[in-house]
């Protein structure tokens, strides 16, 4: 099959300036999962006696209502962050995000002393903050990233969140046996993300266009094939519009379903380890972060491979997104039904299916996590808002429902049908996202005009081959 390498010539040789602000927002994506998922690593040894640490009796719903709670505040921020980032821009809305959040962290075991009341105020705020982190993301994205670049640019920077929550797992195991206890889980947190947050101020650009640095031929490249209107800030957002597009409700489904099943398993998983699995802190520690650890190395792995089979033609890219989002949510379905029949005697088989329900996970970086850009570019952020709000109900009602389940936390029948109620919810999402998603620019993009995003659509066939002719079996989805 003949295809056209046009775009590819043009591309920039090198390190550039969109590699540098990728990076930044890797680590940036790194630090913030360490905000939210600190709590979730040391909820355990909060709750045991350690030497040199204070601990707490708190009971299974009080813990469930301290995990629960980050996301009342997550909920409440994702669509006035994300309109916030299209108004003043994504970098000093992130930034100030990211370095409140980190002060917010040195406060968590003052709290802890105070009572579970205040950890859960705390957790509220610091979800705030947090709100603001995937529809500013996104916006820079849809500023900074090409087209034909946007799998593997897109799925690096977002695998920092696996990665981060990998790292501050790894790590939590031997901090909690230092000297410092497990409060210096959070201090660590909080003295990351302060530094970040200045050199993301120092370094970071809200597009091409105010980048320093950059060439001529680089920011050509980048605006070109990123489809988003450099007059976007000024624009309306076309809500009655996105409010009554199918593929939206499927992308919608998706995130849901996706959010419900990450959760579960982040908020949950060192509990399961450490009752059921029968491990003690430093292992439970090391063990719960493989999962993410290979969610992150997966993403990496797919998201060249999804970028190959659509830029050179062989599957168009509805269809691409519509494959990995079902590898990256069935996959953990058929694994969480195994989990659900293992006990204590079988902690290598538990283990590895806790691993692989995780880390296939990664099919979603080059699903609905950024499909959003390709429905509207324009209005990604914003769009990214209002499924990341909606999505973050779930997160809030996945540690209650499992707190209901859980009346004694060593019974593996009761995990077992956290795990079902989880990959029935992945079934039923993705299939939602299967038939209404798509992955073509809709027409509520450009409100008022023939623009670059339109250009783009009809020049380049967005939903085909990227750079391939268009043949019938494109137009399949």
């Amino acid at each position: 099959m003949g295809f056209d390498t046009s775009l590819d010539m043009a591309r920039p040789s090198g390190f550039g300036v969109r590699h540098w602000q990728a990076i930044l927002l890797f680590i940036g994506m790194m630090i913030n999962y360490f905000q939210r998922v600190d709590i979730s690593a040391a909820i355990v040894p909060m709750t045991q006696s350690t030497a040199g640490a204070p601990s707490y009796s708190w009971n299974v719903s009080e813990k469930s209502l301290i995990l629960s709670s980050f996301f009342w505040g997550y909920v409440v921020s994702q669509v006035p962050a994300g309109l916030l980032a299209k108004r003043f821009g994504a970098k000093i809305v992130l930034g100030t995000a990211t370095a409140v959040g980190g002060i917010l962290s040195f406060f968590h075991p003052m709290a802890a002393a105070s009572g579970w009341e205040s950890v859960c105020v705390l957790r509220i705020l610091t979800g705030l903050v947090q709100g603001t982190v995937y529809p500013c993301v996104h916006t820079l994205l849809a500023k900074w990233v090409p087209r034909t670049e946007r799998g593997f640019l897109t799925t690096g920077i977002y695998s920092g969140a696996q990665f981060g929550t990998a790292l501050i797992l790894v790590t939590s195991g031997f901090i909690f046996e230092s000297s410092l206890g497990w409060p210096g889980l959070f201090h660590l947190s909080g003295g990351l993300s302060l530094a970040w947050a200045l050199l993301f101020f120092w370094q970071a650009a809200n597009e091409p266009a105010t980048a320093r640095s950059i060439t001529k031929t680089e920011q050509e490249y980048i605006e070109s094939l990123t489809g988003s209107n450099s007059s976007s800030q000024s624009m309306p957002v076309p809500w009655m519009s996105i409010f009554k597009s199918p593929a939206f409700y499927g992308l919608l489904a998706a995130h849901c379903g996706f959010t419900w099943g990450f959760y579960t398993l982040l908020t949950q998983m060192p509990t399961y380890m450490n009752k059921v699995l029968q491990l003690d802190v430093k292992s439970n520690a090391f063990l719960s972060s493989l999962p993410y650890l290979a969610m992150g190395v997966l993403c990496l792995v797919v998201s060249p491979i999804s970028d190959v089979l659509t830029n050179r033609g062989f599957i168009s890219i509805t269809t691409a997104r519509k494959l990995f989002n079902s590898i990256g949510q069935w996959g953990p379905m058929a694994c969480l039904i195994g989990l659900g029949y293992m006990t204590a005697d079988q902690k290598t088989w538990a283990i590895l299916l806790l691993t692989l329900a995780v880390g296939i996970n990664a099919g979603c970086s080059c699903g609905y996590l950024i499909n959003h850009i390709d429905l509207s570019p324009n209005f990604a952020g914003p769009m990214m808002g209002v499924t990341n709000g909606i999505a973050g109900v779930t997160s809030i009602v996945a540690p209650l429902v499992v707190g209901a389940i859980l009346t004694e936390e060593e019974d593996p029948n009761q995990w077992r049908l956290v795990f079902f109620i989880t990959g029935a919810i992945y079934l039923v999402c993705n299939t939602l996202f299967v038939i209404f998603g798509k992955a073509t620019v809709q027409s509520w993009n450009e409100p008022t005009s023939m623009s670059s995003t339109i250009a783009l659509r009809n020049n380049f066939e967005n939903d085909s081959q990227t750079i391939s002719p268009t043949t019938v079996k494109d137009n399949r989805f």
